[in-house]
């Protein structure tokens, strides 16, 4: 097909706007797929993305529409998978930016709106929700007027449940989005946007053809890791697989290769034909996880599963990172780095689902730059990794820039949550009479476990979210320890700001106290900075009446079996073991 008559265009909102929704209306108007198969997020093809009503792997599907070939990228919304935004706007011309006309501009909506004019994508503005009782149209149509600095004639709105406005959405895309200008002579060039492994086929890569063509059986090479195989096929989705005998410039498609592991190909990589060696296309930022958290198995019989099942679940996501930790208390596991809570809890749900294995995971944090005394740099994930304190000459911690986006009689009750999260606010605009925006710098730890919980009780549920990694920055950090009888449970260390030490320290071992069962004998639980303990909390032994067979007689019978039972308790406080429970170990993900 000639590009004059193609069209890329991805969709990018804010969480639950209503993308997923407006693709299955793109589909079913463009008859890409008949109505007895269409059903309710076609894309989402994952059964968490189904149940959560969330989009957490981008897809690719191409329509036809009154002769113009449409490729549509259908994107997430939360913030924990922006990286995968920004890898589909590389592959498209045009966005269609929706938003919920009930709702207005949130935090995501301005992120990926910044994402598209940095990629220098034609915007199309639509106003989704139109039907809904509480729709403001044209309150939210100012909004976008003052984000976008468009025309009100610009903004299109719809419902996407029920179709209604939805052909001018496809007018639109054909009318305004650029077609492709690669050059269909040149050496063939494809940029890889996403790539996973299938079991049967081996590793299959999404592409944007940007010059030349790839054919199918064609010897390809990936121009940045030198990687050499075949194209086995090729083709189109539509949304299922549609081989093809070649991928044209401007396409957008699939390839199925003989490779193993999708290292081969990194999402970014350019594609080339074997033969040839043309420039490499601008690739992706690499995407660097910064929440951590340990992932161990119940029982160690089943560390060999829980390796494979994260194997294989390294080959879909390419942000996923891991090596394996050892843990005195919880034996073998991983050490597992995320791009946020949101990522950390759908691997987690995953491997219990897909691979039915019972996991302990431990209190999730970030990484921390040392420099030692002796010069050393140092870069550590774990608390329990952090060397002694006459050792470290300085701590560094990573800090986000963020914004949120919030109606402004709650402004205030923000600035607040930021300050009590050690975190600046730099300044406060207004999108328009009711609706604030305020930046602000924080320390990533201290919006890890519970900040956005707050942030929604703060603001009635409407403030949302938004940021993105500054830098490291050195500051008065210490590691608080946890001891159970004595002994140091190295799992449930964690780095924080010395002035919030005490508090956290009293807080946490308060909590074991309630998980922790009780003993046959008295157990002490503590929270220590070094060598100084700051908190201690007592779990009374069970107690049992060893005098109940006793009647009458000499009172130094009675004192003869306390003394011994006394005894039997001291021996028991030396050697015996406290069964940690495995809820133990995420104590502090919701610390209120």
């Amino acid at each position: 097909m000639s590009q004059e008559n193609i069209r890329n265009f991805c969709i990018i909102a804010h969480i639950d706007h209503g993308k997923s929704t407006l693709a299955d209306r793109l589909l079913e108007l463009t008859g890409t797929v008949e109505k007895r198969e269409m059903k309710a997020q076609l894309l989402d093809k994952m059964d968490l993305e189904r149940e959560r009503g969330i989009t957490i792997k981008l897809a690719p599907v191409r329509m036809q529409y009154k002769g113009i070939q449409l490729n549509l990228i259908d994107t997430p919304g939360h913030v924990d998978f922006s990286y995968e935004v920004s890898r589909s706007l590389q592959a498209c011309e045009g966005a269609i930016l929706v938003v919920d006309a009930s709702q207005g501009i949130q935090a995501q909506t301005i992120a990926n709106v910044y994402l598209a004019m940095e990629a220098d994508l034609k915007i199309i503005p639509v106003l989704n929700k139109i039907d809904l009782p509480a729709a403001d149209v044209p309150k939210v149509t100012k909004e976008i007027i003052s984000l976008l600095g468009c025309d009100e004639s610009e903004i299109l709105s719809i419902s996407a449940k029920t179709g209604e406005g939805v052909e001018a959405v496809l007018d639109r895309l054909v009318e305004t989005v650029d077609p492709p200008s690669g050059n269909e002579d040149a050496e063939s060039r494809a940029l890889i946007f996403d790539s996973f492994y299938d079991e049967y086929r081996g590793v299959v890569l999404y592409v944007r053809v940007f010059d030349g063509e790839l054919p199918k059986r064609a010897d390809i090479t990936m121009a940045a890791t030198q990687a050499s195989g075949e194209a086995l096929e090729v083709g189109s989705l539509s949304p299922v697989m549609k081989p093809s005998p070649t991928l044209k410039t401007g396409e957008i498609g699939y390839i199925v290769t003989n490779f193993h592991d999708t290292s081969e190909a990194r999402v970014g990589d350019t594609v080339t034909l074997s033969r040839q060696s043309p420039e490499s296309l601008a690739g992706y930022k690499e995407v660097k996880p910064f929440v951590y958290a340990g992932f161990f198995p119940s029982s160690n019989e089943f560390y060999p599963q829980l390796k494979d099942a994260m194997d294989k679940l390294k080959l879909s996501d390419s942000a996923l990172e891991y090596v394996p930790e050892n843990s005195p208390v919880l034996g073998h596991g991983f050490r597992v780095g995320f791009l946020g809570l949101l990522h950390l809890d759908i691997i987690r749900e995953r491997i219990e689902r897909e691979f039915d294995i019972d996991l302990i995971v431990t209190n999730p944090s970030t990484d921390y730059k040392l420099r030692l005394t002796n010069g050393d740099e140092l870069d550590v994930t774990a608390a329990s990794n952090v060397p002694l304190a006459n050792e470290i000459e300085e701590i560094r911690e990573p800090w986000i820039n963020g914004e949120i986006v919030v109606p402004k009689e709650y402004v205030g009750a923000v600035i607040q949550l930021i300050t009590g999260a050690r975190g600046v606010q730099n300044n406060v605009s207004y999108v328009d009479d009711h609706l604030a925006q305020v930046a602000f710098e924080a320390p990533l730890a201290n919006l890890l476990t519970d900040f956005y919980d707050k942030l929604k009780s703060h603001t009635s549920g409407y403030g949302s979210f938004n940021y993105e990694l500054a830098d490291y920055r050195a500051e008065d950090l210490v590691r608080v320890d946890f001891y159970v009888a004595g002994d140091m449970v190295e799992a449930l260390s964690v780095m924080c700001h010395r002035s919030e030490s005490q508090v956290l320290g009293r807080e946490t071992v308060a909590k074991l106290k309630d998980i922790i069962p009780r003993q046959n004998f008295k157990v002490a639980l503590q929270a220590a900075i070094g060598g100084r303990f700051i908190a201690r909390e007592d779990l009374s032994a069970y107690r049992k009446d060893v005098t109940s067979g006793l009647y009458g007689g000499d009172v130094s019978r009675k004192k003869k079996v306390l003394a011994k039972q006394k005894r039997g308790k001291e021996r028991l406080k030396r050697f015996g073991k406290v069964d940690i429970p495995a809820e133990a170990f995420t104590v502090l993900l919701k610390r209120d």
